[in-house]
């Protein structure tokens, strides 16, 4: 009998290291990225959301993380869970050196591109959606003071001209001060998102041909042996 319960034991452990289960709770980047189509980008956008906004209380709460749609989200929902310990299948440990397959490393190369696109278009339009906000508050100060000039035009007959279109220069100029500093915000915002557009497709091609050519080295020992 101990030797049945002692078996089933073994087998129960060895059950959970073959097929392993994610915590996207509490598992570290390293974790997040054996899961089935979720890279450094995504294991990083995880983190990120987990930090901001705190644990996930579903499963499918997942997908409200930047780049993680439906698609992703069928790929990896049997891998993932709410508690407890991650453990990490075996087979998905890849060996330090070396590289990915070229057909995964061309997968990963497009997928790292259209997170990177993605990420360059949310930011561009958060800082458009700035720009519109600082523009409609400059523009209602503008509507605000010109108002006052009004009413003090109407209570005191000795308001000049001169005064009013003084008031008016004035709003007039931190309605532009604020449009000039919502777009160099804007522009800020986008190169950035370029730039880690540009740096995520350098690391992805470069993964390729580390592939490729690990691909063709094995060839010429095939065909040497």
């Amino acid at each position: 009998m101990k030797r049945i319960l002692g078996f089933l034991a073994a087998l129960l452990a060895y059950a959970g290291l073959a097929f392993g289960a994610v915590n996207i709770n509490s598992a570290t980047q390293e974790q997040l990225e054996t899961l089935n189509g979720v890279g450094p980008v995504k294991a990083k956008a995880i983190i990120d959301y987990r930090n901001k906004n705190g644990r996930f209380k579903t499963l499918e709460d997942i997908k409200k993380v930047d780049g993680i749609g439906d698609a992703t989200f069928d790929k990896i929902r049997g891998d993932i869970q709410l508690t407890g310990t991650t453990v990490v299948p075996k087979e998905s440990a890849r060996p330090a050196d070396k590289p990915v397959p070229a057909k995964e490393a061309a997968a990963t190369t497009k997928e790292k591109a259209k997170e990177a696109t993605a990420t360059t278009k949310e930011k561009a339009k958060e800082a458009t959606a700035t720009t519109k906000e600082k523009a409609k508050e400059a523009t209602a100060t503008t509507k605000e003071k010109a108002k006052d000039v009004a009413a003090e035009t109407k209570s005191d007959p000795k308001q000049t001209a001169k005064e009013k279109a003084d008031a008016k220069k004035v709003a007039d100029k931190e309605k532009a001060d604020a449009k000039r500093q919502a777009d160099k915000e804007k522009a800020e915002a986008k190169k950035k998102a370029d730039k880690e557009k540009a740096d995520a497709k350098k690391v992805a091609a470069k993964e390729k041909a580390d592939a490729r050519k690990q691909e063709e080295e094995e060839k010429k020992d095939a065909k040497k042996k």
